[in-house]
């Protein structure tokens, strides 16, 4: 078996919460206990919500409750970056290749559609899902879809890769 790695990722949108910092040390103490690594992991992709010294207040809270990480921020390690905006090229990259091979899609909804279809569901006493509605665009409809993105804001939580 190979090696345990326990992480914890909070999104710096705030101080570090009681309810974070349990999490956290139980984590923390798993890892050790089993001779595994404590891993933090910046999750700040939330652009947003990002508070911008959040991130490094939380380290500090780490610090002052005796959480030494062993990989992460500062620290460093073989899976470095461990800001999470620091590795979107990375993703980009993974992303159009699923898309490459048919195993992924851009979705060119606005949030008031999306948000229509989880109000039409709970209508329906459904639980709220993706229809996927954008699946299976033509070319054209694709075409269609990227002119009107371009020169303009991206719906809100939509990625400009």
């Amino acid at each position: 078996m190979g090696e345990l790695r326990v992480r914890f990722a909070p999104s710096p949108t705030g101080y570090l919460h009681i309810g974070g910092a349990r999490t956290a040390l139980f984590n923390y103490l798993f890892a050790k206990h089993n001779g595994g690594k404590f891993v933090l992991r910046i999750e700040d992709t939330d652009v947003e919500r990002t508070i911008e010294d959040s991130a490094e207040r939380m380290m500090e809270s780490f610090k002052w409750l005796g959480l030494e990480w062993d990989e992460g921020p500062i620290v460093g390690g073989p899976a470095a970056p461990y800001q999470q905006s620091q590795r979107r090229e990375l993703y980009k990259k993974y992303a159009q290749t699923l898309m490459d091979k048919g195993l992924a899609y851009k979705c060119y909804c606005t949030p008031e559609e999306l948000a229509a279809e989880r109000e039409e569901a709970r209508r329906a006493k459904k639980a709220p899902r993706y229809s996927g509605r954008c699946r299976n665009l033509t070319e054209e409809q694709i075409r269609k879809a990227e002119s009107m993105l371009s020169g303009s804001a991206l719906p809100m939580g939509a990625t400009r890769w």
